[in-house]
């Protein structure tokens, strides 16, 4: 077993006629952080939505602890193992406006890692008191700066306890769960 979280090979993506990903190669160790940077344009996103499986490479191999993105048929149970563990932070992160910080730390991880409510809302307060957040628990987004709407992003990757997180506008982050 090697210790890489992520190789990519030779990865193609491209969108119709317009090329956006060519020949992209490397690969991340366990434990190691790294940043994709470029101009805009030049496919950053576009190759973080690869590694999530948002988007389908044309060629080339993507393999993220273990499993093969290659080819279109990855199926329902090997997706939601890969998405339990890889998590898309967009530059945008849009709060659900009806839900509370708290609540909007804790639906996914009861959802779709069966965490219990106790459990969710412990991590999810001391992740948020990491960020100097904690007396905005209880306020709904609409009543946050947008500084705070954004540094609401660090503790949903902490909430899940992630092993690797994406982010489009901050180094991608390995974490050891």
């Amino acid at each position: 077993m090697n210790s890489y979280a992520i190789q990519i090979e030779q990865v193609e993506k491209s969108y119709g006629s317009f090329p956006v990903l060519k020949g992209v190669t490397g690969t991340v160790k366990t434990g190691e952080v790294f940043a994709v940077i470029g101009t805009s344009g030049c496919g950053k996103s576009t190759l973080l939505r690869c590694l999530n499986r948002l988007e389908i490479i044309n060629s080339g191999k993507i393999i993220i602890n273990g499993i093969s993105l290659e080819g279109a048929n990855l199926d329902y149970h090997q997706l939601r193992q890969l998405r339990s563990n890889v998590g898309m932070v967009f530059q945008q992160f849009n709060l659900f406006p009806h839900l509370t910080v708290l609540e909007n730390l804790t639906l996914a991880p009861q959802q779709v890692l069966g965490r219990s409510k106790a459990e969710s809302q412990e991590r999810a307060h001391f992740y948020l008191q990491q960020v100097g957040l904690a007396e905005k628990a209880k306020a709904y987004p609409e009543q946050l700066s947008g500084g705070q709407k954004q540094r609401v992003r660090s503790p949903v990757v902490y909430a899940w306890s992630l092993k690797l997180c994406c982010s489009t506008n901050r180094p991608v982050l390995l974490t050891q769960s």
